[in-house]
């Protein structure tokens, strides 16, 4: 039997629309005000595409500056994986897209749908295809688009979400670093909790369904809330567990950005001090499966992330589902 290869991230990179829209701004649009967004989310701005902006193009983007940053050439991608909920059409897949557009002429491409669970949900798929040496190179994209499907006559949901991409190439790395264990999970019975009825098989689209507003997101808050106050320990300390390590093992914490409250609770349940714990929330607010990956290459590019460091990754979605990683840091091909 063939030893398996270690696989770790090589290369990340990122994209940000340029439109910032902040509570000020939100307080013209919805009946809702800064202090109220703050105090209950941990969000103070987020940012939005715009009307000729797809999630394609910030995947492209993303793309490129990872490959950059891997000192890869598009030709040496074996597959492009897209983790998204706000795709640009419903088929062909916004991989392939990407895959035109970046001239990753040998790669394979799909799309992986689990809501702000992607991005993890992404690791763990390349992760197995590069220790079994499927694949040399995995080109792994959050991005979304999610003020596009936004209701913005609901203040509950409508402060929540911004649009962004990240990208992250998983590669064979050497031994003791990359990879240590990745977790996913789902529970299909909570996934009224948060969705987009319309525009699928079920609800195809049609008149009625846009005038009932069923193509945008709905989510009963106080549950999702409950959920992921639980699941997001549960997740990191599973993921911790699969690679014998425990939370006191963790150098950094990388969350989902969906609530401050939700992060601060799971931090405390870690006990990590704060300093240790990388949050944009502020800045960008939800940015569903883009969340983790633009938190990655940003904590990275500001060398917060150190050779021989303990990272976890965790974060939960819609569906309802979650997802966690445990990384050993190496600066491979970084800039």
């Amino acid at each position: 039997m063939n030893k398996l290869r270690n696989a770790g991230i090589i290369g990340t990179g990122s994209c940000l629309p340029d439109k910032i829209v902040t509570n000020r701004d939100m307080e013209k649009i919805v009946d809702t005000t800064d202090e109220w967004i703050n105090t209950r989310t941990g969000i103070s701005e987020r940012r939005m595409t715009d009307e000729n902006t797809a999630t394609s193009d910030l995947a492209t983007v993303a793309a490129r500056r990872a490959l950059e940053n891997a000192g890869l050439s598009p030709e040496e991608i074996d597959l492009i994986l897209v983790a998204t909920v706000t795709p640009d059409v419903m088929f062909p897949s916004t991989a392939c897209i990407v895959q035109d557009n970046i001239g990753a002429i040998n790669a394979a491409a799909f799309d992986l749908e689990a809501a702000c669970s992607g991005f993890l949900y992404g690791l763990a798929v390349a992760e197995n295809f590069i220790k079994t040496g499927y694949y040399r190179n995995i080109m792994v994209i959050g991005a979304e688009a999610l003020t596009k499907i936004i209701d913005f006559t609901d203040r509950n949901t409508c402060v929540l979400f911004g649009d962004g991409a990240g990208a992250a190439i998983v590669s064979e790395v050497p031994e003791g670093y990359g990879i240590l264990s990745t977790y996913i999970g789902a529970d299909g019975k909570g996934g009224k909790l948060l969705t987009v009825p319309a525009g699928g098989s079920r609800i195809p689209s049609s008149v009625e369904s846009v005038q009932n507003r069923l193509h945008y997101v709905k989510m009963d808050g106080k549950e999702v809330f409950k959920f992921a106050v639980k699941i997001m320990g549960d997740a990191a300390e599973k993921a911790l567990e699969k690679c014998g390590l425990d939370k006191e093992d963790i150098d950094f914490l990388i969350p989902h950005q969906a609530n401050r409250r939700i992060i601060d609770a799971s931090v405390k349940r870690l006990k990590m001090p704060n300093e240790k714990v990388y949050i944009n929330l502020d800045k960008y607010g939800n940015m569903s499966s883009a969340s983790v990956a633009v938190a990655i290459d940003e904590a990275s590019r500001k060398g917060l992330l150190k050779d021989g460091d303990t990272i976890v990754l965790v974060g939960f979605g819609g569906g309802l589902t979650w997802g966690s990683a445990v990384l050993k840091w190496k600066s491979i091909g970084r800039n």
